[in-house]
């Protein structure tokens, strides 16, 4: 039964310079990796056109996986009046809903729409959208991974960046914890960052709280020019029964071969309230 897998992708920003082999080198990967499910975390498009949607859509239909797909700030208009009278019909023409959700027996995915029309970067949750989250994931088999998904990051990125986290941060966060989610993924910041819960709470003597690994994916789409920081990347979610694995991939290009993506990164966490073992000295 074990272990589950989970690819996630955000931030494709269809629109810009598209690279066909790095395309062609994601359905291989996909293929290779066989997840269960792909998530994506918003940033569909470049600029919320319909020929764009139907880009991004295709491409996340051709690695052959169920997809829970959310929006971003990238994927509803520009300016008033559509902005607010029609916020999300560019991407309902391509999505049936803004918040997904997935269940299997392995794993239980609630997608949660942070994008907010009067915000151009920022994103928030409402308390009723968390008290969603606990729900779906009340529901959820006892051993399935409990994963939420929104777009906008509520780590800080490794690099310097203008974007501020979601709204009211600390709050949504520790909404979702308790909420059960188990695994918090975001994008955003076209910056991979990954923290585990319990490496910022505060916990008290006798206290036993259940670990949360927070994931803030790389973008998928072209980097900007003059951003340091920022790579073309996904990021793989493998669990099993004790462990939550996080493993990073960038694209390389290459003049000759023409680019492949490579792992450098893996990252290991444990699952519910049990310590990862410790390392020998032998080992190490």
């Amino acid at each position: 039964m074990w272990p589950v897998r989970v690819l996630h992708v955000s931030d494709l920003h269809a629109g810009t310079v598209e690279e066909p082999e790095v395309e062609h080198a994601l359905r291989t990967l996909a293929a290779e990796l066989e997840p269960e499910l792909v998530v994506a975390t918003g940033d569909l498009t470049h600029r919320n056109h319909d020929a764009q949607h139907e880009r991004s859509g295709a491409l996340l239909r051709s690695l052959g996986r169920p997809l829970v797909v959310i929006p971003g700030n990238h994927d509803i208009p520009m300016l008033p009046p559509g902005r607010f009278t029609s916020t999300f019909k560019a991407f309902l023409r391509v999505w049936p809903e803004t918040e997904p959700e997935y269940r299997s027996e392995r794993v239980v995915v609630c997608g949660l729409n942070s994008v907010r029309p009067w915000k151009q970067q920022g994103g928030a949750l409402r308390h009723s959208q968390i008290e969603r989250a606990a729900a779906v994931f009340r529901d959820a088999p006892n051993t399935a991974l409990r994963i939420a998904a929104v777009h906008h990051h509520l780590l800080g990125a490794p690099w310097r960046t203008a974007k501020r986290t979601i709204a009211n941060r600390s709050t949504v966060l520790g909404g979702l914890v308790d909420a059960g989610a188990e695994v918090i993924l975001s994008g955003h910041v076209h910056q991979s960052a990954v923290e585990e819960r319990r490496e910022f709470e505060v916990v008290r003597p006798g206290e036993r709280i259940h670990g949360a690994t927070v994931i803030t994916g790389p973008g998928l789409g072209q980097p900007r020019p003059k951003r340091r920081g920022e790579a073309r990347g996904l990021n793989l979610i493998e669990a099993t029964g004790r462990t939550i694995r996080v493993v990073t991939y960038v694209w390389t290009p290459g003049e000759e071969s023409g680019g492949a993506w490579q792992a450098i990164a893996d990252r290991r966490y444990p699952r519910g309230i049990e310590p990862l073992e410790r390392i020998s000295a032998e080992e190490g």
